[in-house]
Order: structure tokens, then C-alpha cells, then sequence
């Protein structure tokens, strides 16, 4: 988990900055237009918003690089962050979307193995995840 140049580990905004740009390709090429990224507010961040199929669609970002032992990417996903993106989502869609319906919404994950330059090992999409 080191630069190649000189053995500097890359820091984990790095590894996450690196993560949210594989998960924006990988949902553009599949038809989603993303809106916004990092949307900020009081109670939370929110990685991704885009649009799907006539639906709005808030996707988590995360991922893991070296060794799987301390657990998955989508099983860092726990009941705490679903209730901080939900949250989060609310406030969003009450500035901005407020006439969508909740049959328009969905939460996805995007789980992202890194390797160690940052390359993507794997990528998963879990659609409707929480």
C-alpha cells in the first residue's frame, strides 16, 4: 500500500478519492448521470447522487485495499451508516427534489477492492442495497 516512487502509503482520502472516481466511470458508462459528489450538509455526506431510469439514486462508496482479513468493503455498511446517509438523503431531496416521489429512490453501494498503486482489483454494485 505504498507510492511507487519512494514507499509513501497513500492516505485514505487518497484511497477514497480513488474509489469514488472508479465508481463514477463505472456508473457512466452504465447510463447514470451523476448530479452531485460529495454533497455536504449538517448530518452527513453523501458520496454520489445521480439519476437512473427516471429515479433518483444516492450511492455509497466504499472500499478496502491490501488484505480482506478485516472484513469487505460492503460489510463496513453497518446500521449506523445506513441511518446517516437516509438522513442525509432527506435533507437533500428537502432542498432540492422535493416533489420526488419515494418510489423514485433507491440506495445503492459501490464496494471497491483497491490494490496496492490504487488500481481497482474488483468493483461491486449492489443496487438497492438499504
Amino acid at each position: 500500500m505504498s507510492r511507487a516512487s519512494g514507499g509513501i502509503p497513500y492516505t485514505r482520502r487518497e484511497k477514497g478519492a480513488a474509489a469514488e472516481q472508479a465508481a463514477s466511470l463505472y456508473l457512466t458508462s452504465r447510463g447514470y448521470r451523476i448530479l452531485e459528489h460529495n454533497w455536504r450538509c449538517r448530518s452527513g455526506e453523501l458520496d454520489i447522487i445521480a439519476e437512473y431510469e427516471a429515479g433518483l439514486v444516492f450511492i455509497e462508496v466504499r472500499s478496502r485495499s491490501g488484505s480482506p482479513q478485516r472484513g469487505t468493503a460492503e460489510e463496513s455498511v453497518d446500521a449506523r451508516k445506513i441511518r446517516q446517509v437516509r438522513q442525509t438523503a432527506g435533507v437533500y431531496l428537502h432542498q432540492y427534489q422535493e416533489g420526488i416521489s419515494q418510489a423514485n429512490i433507491s440506495f445503492d453501494v459501490i464496494a471497491v477492492q483497491l490494490n496496492a498503486d490504487l488500481s481497482v482489483a474488483s468493483l461491486r454494485h449492489i443496487r438497492g442495497a438499504f
